[in-house]
C-alpha cells in the first residue's frame, strides 16, 4: 500500500454502477442457463485489457463445478472485474500474478463473508471491496496516508481483521516454537556442562 492509488470515491461510485452484464449469473458446469456469463472468459479478457495472458491452467478456478459452493464466489469476481477494467486500473498495466491474486484469493475469502452483490449495493461493502482491491495490488486511497489507509482497511474489513489476527497467530507460534528451542538448547547445555564436572 505505499503507491497512492485513485481517490477511494471514483472506485465506490464504479461499483455502485455495475452494469447489470457483470451481476448476470455466472456460468456453472451442469447449470442450463443461455444467459449464464463464462467468469474463466471474463477473466481472461481483463488479463488482456492489462497486457498479460493467462495460461489455460490458471483460469481453472474460474470454471464453476457447484452451484452451492461457486456461485458467490463467481459472481464477486466478475464485479472484481468490472471493477479492475477502470481507467485508472488499465493505465497501471498489472501484472498477471497479482490481477489472478486479487481474482482469485481475495474474491475467496470476501465471498465467504458477504453475498457478492452486496458489494455493489451497500455503501460500506462498496468500500471495503475498492480498499481490499487496491491493498492487495500495493495501492492506497489519494489523499490518504499509508497509517490512515491501514487504519480504515482494518476498522472497515472483517477478512482483513481475520487475515490480521492469523498472521499475528502464527507469528506467535512461531516466537513460542524459537522460545522453546533456545529454552531446550540452554537446558542441554547447562547439562552437559554439569556432566563434565
Amino acid at each position: 500500500m505505499q503507491t497512492p492509488g485513485p481517490h477511494l470515491e471514483t472506485l465506490t461510485h464504479r461499483l455502485a454502477d455495475t452494469p447489470v452484464e457483470f451481476l448476470a449469473e455466472p456460468r456453472i458446469a451442469g447449470v442450463v442457463n443461455a444467459q449464464a456469463v463464462s467468469v474463466a472468459a471474463l477473466v481472461n479478457d481483463i488479463l488482456l485489457l492489462h497486457g498479460a495472458r493467462a495460461p489455460a491452467a490458471s483460469l481453472q478456478g474460474f470454471l464453476g463445478a457447484q452451484v452451492k459452493v461457486d456461485r458467490n464466489r463467481l459472481a464477486l469476481a466478475m464485479i472484481v472485474c468490472w471493477l479492475l477494467a477502470g481507467e485508472w486500473f488499465i493505465a497501471q498495466r498489472l501484472e498477471q500474478p497479482a490481477l489472478l491474486q486479487v481474482l482469485g484469493e481475495a474474491v475467496r475469502e470476501l465471498a465467504a463473508a458477504t453475498p457478492a452483490h452486496q458489494y455493489t449495493q451497500d455503501p460500506e461493502r462498496r468500500e471495503e471491496l475498492a480498499r481490499i482491491v487496491l491493498a492487495r495490488l500495493g495501492f492506497r486511497p489519494r489523499d490518504e496516508s499509508l497509517a490512515q489507509a491501514t487504519d480504515r482497511l482494518s476498522a472497515i474489513s472483517g477478512s482483513e481483521r481475520r487475515r490480521l489476527l492469523e498472521a499475528s497467530r502464527l507469528a506467535e507460534q512461531r516466537a513460542r516454537g524459537i522460545r522453546e528451542a533456545l529454552a531446550k538448547k540452554a537446558a542441554e547445555e547447562s547439562a552437559d556442562k554439569w556432566s563434565r564436572e
